[in-house]
């Protein structure tokens, strides 16, 4: 299985993007500091992933939510979570590997 992945830093307003093979360990290394781009931002909180069969699939929609339409979108499925940060602008980043 593949992994897209969203991370939400919990000491500041930012959202994670990202693709995995093994998501708890993944997320293990975000908060251990193992990444370059999110150790600054830590500890990480997950709070939203979806599982593909094929590569492909989740590369592509990795990719997409890192679009601007993608931004909305993540907006929409996670409508009563962000609701509680609605006056906050979350700055996105992650990898488009």
């Amino acid at each position: 299985m593949f992994y897209v992945y969203i991370l939400k830093s919990e000491t500041r307003y930012r959202l994670y993007i990202g693709k995995t093979t093994d998501l708890k360990k993944r997320l293990k290394e975000h908060n251990a500091g193992q990444n370059a781009s999110t150790k600054p931002y830590r500890p990480w909180e997950l709070i939203f992933y979806e599982a593909y069969v094929k590569r492909s699939d989740a590369t592509r929609r990795e990719k997409y939510l890192k679009t601007t339409q993608g931004h909305q979108a993540i907006h929409r499925m996670l409508q009563d979570y962000m609701q509680e940060y609605k006056d906050m602008h979350f700055e996105y980043q992650g990898s488009t590997t």
